[in-house]
């Protein structure tokens, strides 16, 4: 079937052009210097360790503090038994509940003053934790310098030691919830940067697909049109190869969104799951572009079965991309040689066109949004790939990727 190729100003886009930047914006949902409200179940089971602890702690130290003591150690217990209750809402609002922790632990230790500052204070130390974790950092630090207020009272009650000991413990509570923050900032920020590389990838596979088949049923068109009155029979052997090209492409794209939709059992009725793009599935491609009327030579060194999977795709969609920029950008093109090596190390993919060079200087790996998405897909496996115009003419595609890194 005879085919018409782009003109020469298409084939000068090829080699030349501003390298695309791919951008990805930011989830308002995993944006803001705070966490966020904390979730219900973490919130209660932080509720039952703190107060547990309280309890624990500082409850045992005003019983075995107020052994004959009258009625201070019943109402001292009281007082610890509120801070615990207090403790629900440490994550709702910390302030308030550091506030009362502070003033009922005060309280405690005023009725009790063999129980250390340190250990009343236990309560409202748990919250200044918190709210150094979840609450703004100029909030959680003025919480720190009125915790550190009665620091005087703990030096006349223990000396320069309880003094140590009380701003010890105070700053461990704050430092431990600025770790923590730092925690969850980290983890978002990985998380952001895991959607920006997700889009990315996603962006790289659709434009995989649309292009190279749309780029196919371009060609077809022009050529039953060319066709279409003194030869109808090939004219429609063009429409129905577009027809297969839209349907295949059509396919893929509902397996690629099918892959990132909560629904994953969900099916077409009465439409199986298609292969994945694969080597083993390259003469499939190679057809395709024989179709336009080009000549295309498959080469193949080596068994492409138990392949990493990465690495099967990345040199699928190389070779394909490869294609689809002869197809659209090639002056001149009416052959292309398509080399498959694979080693034990490393699979190697070669694609020459014998197209005409553009005037006007040559260009990289990394000119184009073909060229770049073929250029990351290599570099993703830890490959390396090279592009550009060949000293006799035609354009070549080079590509290593190794599988031990993959694997």
């Amino acid at each position: 079937m005879p085919a018409g190729h782009p003109s020469k100003d298409a084939a000068q886009t090829r080699r030349g052009g501003p390298v695309p930047a791919v951008s990805g914006g930011r989830d308002d949902a995993l944006d803001g210097e705070v966490p966020g409200r904390v979730p219900p179940r973490t919130a209660r089971a932080l509720w039952w360790g703190s107060a547990g602890l309280v309890l624990a702690v500082l409850g045992t130290s005003v019983l075995v503090a107020g052994t004959g003591d009258g009625r201070r150690p019943a109402v001292a217990a009281a007082l610890v038994l509120a801070q615990a209750l207090a403790l629900r809402w440490q994550t709702r609002a910390p302030v308030a509940v550091l506030a009362a922790g502070a003033v009922t632990g005060l309280a405690v230790w005023a009725l009790l003053p063999a129980v250390t500052l340190t250990g009343a204070l236990l309560a409202a130390q748990i919250t200044l934790c918190v709210l150094s974790a979840t609450g703004p950092r100029r909030l959680s630090a003025w919480a720190l310098a009125a915790m550190c207020l009665p620091a005087p009272l703990a030096f006349t009650a223990g000396g320069p030691t309880g003094l140590a000991v009380y701003l010890l413990t105070v700053v461990l509570a704050w430092t431990a919830g600025q770790w923590r923050r730092a925690q969850q900032a980290r983890t978002r920020a990985e998380t952001r940067r895991a959607v920006v590389e997700e889009r990315a990838r996603i962006a790289r596979e659709v434009h995989d697909v649309v292009a190279h088949t749309l780029s196919v049923m371009v060609i077809q068109a022009g050529a039953a049109d060319h066709v279409f009155t003194e030869r109808p029979e090939q004219a429609r052997q063009a429409l129905r190869a577009i027809e297969t090209s839209a349907r295949s492409a059509l396919g893929e794209l509902r397996l690629l969104l099918r892959a990132f939709r909560p629904d994953e059992g969900e099916e077409e009725v009465g439409e199986p799951r298609r292969p994945v793009p694969s080597l083993a599935r390259l003469d499939e491609l190679a057809d395709t572009v024989r179709a336009t009327g080009m000549t295309v030579r498959l080469h193949r060194e080596g068994t492409t079965e138990g392949l990493p999977a990465a690495v099967d795709l990345a040199a699928y969609r190389i070779v394909q991309e490869a294609l689809t920029n002869t197809l659209r950008h090639a002056a001149g093109a009416d052959e292309a040689s398509v080399r498959v090596t694979v080693e034990e190390e490393c699979v190697t993919v070669r694609v020459v066109d014998n197209g005409r060079a553009p005037s006007g200087g040559s260009g990289t790996a990394g000119s184009g949004r073909g060229l770049l998405g073929m250029n990351e897909r290599a570099r993703l496996v830890g490959g390396s790939l090279r592009a550009g115009p060949l000293p006799g003419g035609g354009f070549e595609v080079a590509a290593r990727l190794p599988m031990e890194r993959a694997s």
